[in-house]
């Protein structure tokens, strides 16, 4: 089974693009990317809370999901965890993080795991997801953001920035290293099936770090190997599971919402892209099944740690300010409000239809030639 059907390509590239996304010249960036938006409330904690919370999780689209979740971490590490808010906040926070994230990369095809596989199976390209999924995702985003946030004031206004708090980067990263470091993430994304590509990029890039470690800071490896081989593990263990969640997913007798509930709900026990990827092998699916699957599998990956591959990189950033770890029974509950609005807006505005599926123009095509023949 290990040797020969399970595919360790998504763990080996969470190690990779988390390393990179963690170096000190891309975090950098993106806070400063970041701040600009802070910057229109005055760089409060709440305004960065905002700001991280609606812009870096959309950013995984383009930079994929691990890479999102971990500058995401990173950020409200340093803005917001480190001036100690409630534990109500900081669990709606990291529940909040997570079902923005899980959502965030359905703008395109090849960034969220659970999308990458059947993007390829169903023939959903960057237009498809952006057109049905991506503009919900920011709508959701935004509406349990502002939920939240309103619930919040009173907490956000009590957090004060650390005064003097610097990071000792006095001399400032050059550009052209930043510029390096952006080129090794687009090398790993744009290469993120071929692993002797993006690993032969990645050694490149450790050499080039040694080169120019004055300007890297401190980086580990630690992280992002051990999240790594936690993906692995569900990626081992979550394939064996066929045979019962490939029937559930396949009895033609449940409706759209239905399936949706259920594939959400079977997230949260097992990884979503696990998931999605069993849905593929259930013959018939209607192209509405297609999509209620993938949304509640989206939906419902920020419910527990191992609902979406990205979260156990977050939380091995966060585990820090939670005494004792975090807790899955308040995590489910924290992620539960935005989940369900999540859930409303995937399932709630218009969905797709037959004409809109990208394998019946496939289909039409040879039967035409053959009429015409």
């Amino acid at each position: 089974h290990m040797a020969h059907t399970v595919i360790y390509i998504e763990p080996m590239f969470l190690v990779v693009i988390m390393t990179l996304a963690s170096t000190k010249p891309v975090l950098k960036l993106s806070e400063k990317i970041l701040g600009v938006v802070a910057g229109l409330g005055g760089h409060s904690p709440a305004a960065w809370w905002l700001s991280i919370l609606t812009i870096a999780p959309m950013l995984g689209s383009f930079i994929t999901e691990p890479a999102a979740m971990t500058i995401s971490a990173l950020l409200l590490s340093h803005q917001f965890y480190d001036l100690k808010p409630t534990p109500r906040l900081a669990y709606a926070t990291i529940g909040l993080l997570f079902v923005n994230v899980s959502v965030g990369g359905t703008v395109t095809h090849f960034a969220a795991p659970p999308v990458l596989m059947v993007a390829e199976p169903w023939g959903w390209t960057l237009g498809f997801m952006a057109t049905h999924f991506g503009w919900k995702a920011l709508l959701g985003i935004v509406i349990s953001n502002v939920i939240y946030y309103l619930v919040f004031r009173k907490d956000l206004a009590a957090l004060k920035p650390q005064e003097g708090s610097s990071d000792g980067d006095e001399e400032g990263t050059p550009v052209w290293i930043t510029l390096v470091h952006l080129l090794f993430m687009a090398w790993t994304v744009l290469n993120a099936h071929e692993p002797p590509l993006f690993i032969g990029g990645f050694l490149m890039f450790l050499g080039f770090a040694v080169i120019t470690q004055r300007y890297q800071g401190e980086s580990s490896l630690k992280a992002a190997v051990l999240v790594g081989f936690f993906l692995a593990g569900l990626v081992t263990h979550g394939g064996v599971q066929a045979w019962w969640i490939a029937p559930v997913l396949g009895s033609g007798s449940l409706p759209d919402l239905l399936l949706m509930i259920g594939a959400a709900i079977l997230t949260a026990f097992n990884d979503n892209a696990a998931i999605t990827f069993l849905s593929t092998m259930v013959p018939g699916f209607t192209i509405t099944a297609k999509y209620a699957v993938v949304a509640g599998a989206v939906t419902g990956g920020g419910l527990t740690v191992i609902a979406n591959a990205p979260n156990p990189a977050g939380q091995s950033i966060l585990q820090k300010y939670f005494p004792g770890g975090v807790n899955p029974g308040k995590l489910a509950l924290s992620a539960l409000i935005p989940t369900i609005i999540m859930g409303l807006c995937f399932m709630g505005l218009p969905t797709v239809s037959e004409e809109s599926d990208p394998q019946r123009h496939k289909v039409s095509v040879p039967t035409e030639s053959s009429e015409s023949g």
